[in-house]
């Protein structure tokens, strides 16, 4: 059974045509053992990538292409590293579904862009950035907001050499939710020391994001 609906498929086709720039990869990390929604976010990813020519869908084992997944700072799945023109640091832990589905599109067309809609604002902050940032977003499959959140954070990424980010869906990582005591979302850990939750105008975030570097 097709996770996205054939209507749905219709309109992300146009969108995709409309949109898509440059060629983007979906790599797709999973493990069919012990991996509870790698098949579903397979299939999920797959489903997406047949809907442009400019989409290419490739797949890893986790513990076989140990190496690819360490190239790419895997550290758990399933996991979704959408690439570029280059590596923008754009990654999603879990399946993007429900809501979240938007986070993957989001993503998928910025990264073919190589560039986003962020203000001169927010991109003169993110010129400050000096060292590395990590930012994780969590975020759940039925919560509206979180899509907004999670796609400022991707474009912060996309922007900016420095920054990587990663969403990540806390029901399917409990014990990274524990870690980061994960009451709401989305919430937002940047560099594990600084963090906040909802979706804030994306200049707050990138304000954070600098904040988060001391």
């Amino acid at each position: 059974m097709s996770l996205i609906p054939d209507d749905k498929k219709e309109l992300l086709t146009n969108e995709f045509k409309a949109k898509l720039e440059n060629p983007v990869k979906i790599l797709m990390f999973t493990q069919e053992i012990e991996c509870r929604f790698c098949s579903d976010t397979r299939q999920l990813a797959q489903e997406l990538a047949v809907l442009s020519d400019k989409i290419k869908f490739e797949v890893y084992d986790f513990v076989a292409d140990a190496s690819k997944a360490k190239e790419y700072g895997i550290d758990k799945i399933p996991a979704l590293a959408i690439i570029g023109k280059k590596d923008y640091g754009v990654r999603i832990y879990g399946i993007p579904y429900g809501y979240e589905l938007q986070t993957l599109i989001d993503a998928v067309i910025n990264v073919s862009k190589g560039k986003t809609d962020l203000t001169d604002k927010t991109k003169k902050i993110l010129a400050e950035v000096t060292a590395p940032v990590h930012i994780q977003v969590f975020v759940s499959l039925t919560c509206h907001h979180c899509p907004i959140a999670a796609s400022i954070a991707h474009k912060l990424a996309i922007e900016s050499d420095l920054v990587r980010t990663d969403v990540i869906d806390g029901s399917e990582f409990p014990q990274l939710a524990q870690k980061y005591a994960v009451m709401g979302v989305p919430k937002i850990i940047i560099n594990e020391k600084t963090e906040f939750v909802g979706a804030f105008n994306e200049d707050l975030f990138a304000e954070y994001v600098l904040l988060g570097e001391y």
